[in-house]
């Protein structure tokens, strides 16, 4: 059971894993807590944008859509490499998932294939979302990948928790085909071997 860190702390660890962090207005107290509480936390959930151009990725990823509201993640990972802090606290990123998932997130085994949604990810996750076309065709620049590991690595180096903690959406929830370009086996790989 592990309470999240402090935005403070976030934005810490963040830097200290080597991520170029943009900070959007007063992203420490843009969340939904007023909707649920936020944590216990268990892990990091990386999604794609569908989105073109980094500007309007991070608005929209920070003040959503009027059917659902922002902030949509912590933190918004540009082609760039930028990592731009955009909420924190409960986020409408993961929505409903799998809580056979959720159970080998939090024993940090092998996943289960998703087939209910039935739990609040919302509650359980920290979110980045990357901004991609997500069509299979759109790069994923070596930037970008980097920075999507070290985020990564920086939450679960605080937690003390493996590369297992570290999940893409299409595992939580059925019918989620994000992040599509990369596997989340390959991202994985990497902030394993970043945390050893």
């Amino acid at each position: 059971m592990a309470s999240p860190m402090s935005a403070g702390r976030f934005l810490e660890r963040l830097r200290n894993e080597g991520c170029t962090v943009v900070e959007v207005g007063d992203w420490e107290h843009h969340n939904r807590n007023h909707k649920g509480p936020w944590g216990p936390v268990h892990g990091v959930m990386i999604h794609h944008t569908v989105t073109r151009g980094s500007r309007r990725t991070v608005e929209i990823c920070r003040d959503g859509y009027s059917s659902l509201p922002g902030p949509l993640c912590h933190g918004v990972i540009t082609k760039d490499g930028r990592v731009h802090l955009v909420g924190y606290g409960r986020a409408n990123h993961a929505g409903l998932g799998d809580d056979d998932v959720l159970r080998a997130v939090i024993a940090e085994r092998g996943l289960p294939r998703d087939n209910e949604a039935n739990t609040d990810g919302n509650r359980h996750f920290y979110g980045f979302e990357c901004e991609n076309l997500g069509d299979g065709e759109d790069p994923w620049p070596a930037a970008q990948l980097e920075a999507i590991e070290r985020a990564a690595a920086a939450v679960c180096r605080h937690h003390g928790w493996n590369e297992r903690s570290v999940i893409g959406h299409l595992e939580w929830q059925p019918g989620k085909v994000d992040p599509r370009g990369f596997t989340m086996a390959s991202m994985r790989a990497r902030v394993r071997d970043r945390l050893n």
